[in-house]
């Protein structure tokens, strides 16, 4: 009788490598078929329309780089990426240090559930819904926020009606919405910060203020670098605040990069330019 042998285990490993692909390859294509559809195919169309005039209503009519020309010397691009640029460095400036401040406080005092909660609720809350309320809060004749200036004796400010105001009152009320959601990542953060480092640094002698300038933001300073990756990116894709609260005005003070691109795009129809926009 012919003894059986048993496979040799590369010939095992290489089976089960074969039909692990196979199952890998069936959990990635509905990925792969978004990311083909609803990204790169987009994005390379983008690109080929940017090089043409396009409205809709004719073929695409290739002009070379006539449209990046046209960008660069158009003073109202210029106008709206300074305009975007302001919003981001106020926003993610006092948005960092405010949840950098509120996570250390949640490490440090209290790790409870219902106070992360509670500091997660005005993510929850849409930018739309958001930018309305705060539209009524900060009206300049009926909002609740300048009954309560003139009873304290101050002036009402016109906080989404005056070029000064407009761009920082948008970049806090993001702040508001997304400080939560920064902090609670920041938070996450500091859980990897074992605790014997503030243990040992305690027996040292160290104050808290000298143990977070020491321990926390050196440790910390991947996952800052990772948060603030993520929230300049969508600091610059800020459009729905803008669009419900003053629709790019007053004099296009408050105009952002993507404002700009969707008028030139669904408002005049120059889906070329917008491209290159």
């Amino acid at each position: 009788m012919a003894s059986h042998h048993p496979a040799p285990p590369s010939e095992l490993r290489h089976s089960r490598r074969k039909d692990d692909t196979g199952l890998a390859l069936a959990f990635i294509a509905p990925a792969l078929v978004g990311f083909l559809v609803f990204l790169l195919w987009p994005t390379l169309r983008g690109i080929y329309l940017s090089f043409t005039t396009f409205n809709l209503l004719t073929p695409p009519e290739f002009v070379g780089l006539d449209n990046y020309a046209r960008m660069f010397h158009d003073p109202i691009f210029w106008n709206a990426a300074t305009v975007t640029v302001e919003y981001v460095a106020i926003n993610i400036g006092i948005q960092t240090v405010l949840a950098l401040l509120i996570a250390v406080l949640m490490d440090r005092l209290t790790k409870s559930t219902f106070v992360r909660g509670v500091v997660l609720t005005p993510y929850l809350v849409s930018n739309v819904v958001a930018a309305m309320v705060f539209l009524w809060i900060l009206d300049s004749q009926l909002g609740i926020f300048n009954e309560f200036l003139t009873w304290v004796g101050a002036d009402r400010i016109p906080f989404l009606t005056d070029e000064r105001w407009v761009i920082p009152t948008i970049a806090l009320i993001n702040v508001w919405r997304h400080m939560g959601y920064t902090a609670l990542l920041i938070f996450a953060g500091l859980q990897t910060i074992p605790p014997s480092a503030y243990e040992a640094a305690k027996v040292d002698g160290a104050s808290e203020w000298k143990m977070f300038w020491k321990i926390t933001m050196p440790l910390l300073r991947p996952i800052l670098a990772l948060v603030l990756i993520m929230t300049v990116i969508g600091s610059f894709q800020v459009f729905d605040s803008v669009a419900v609260t003053t629709g790019g005005g007053p004099v296009n003070s408050s105009r952002v990069l993507q404002l700009y691109i969707y008028d030139m795009a669904f408002g005049r129809f120059q889906f070329g330019y917008a491209s290159a926009l």
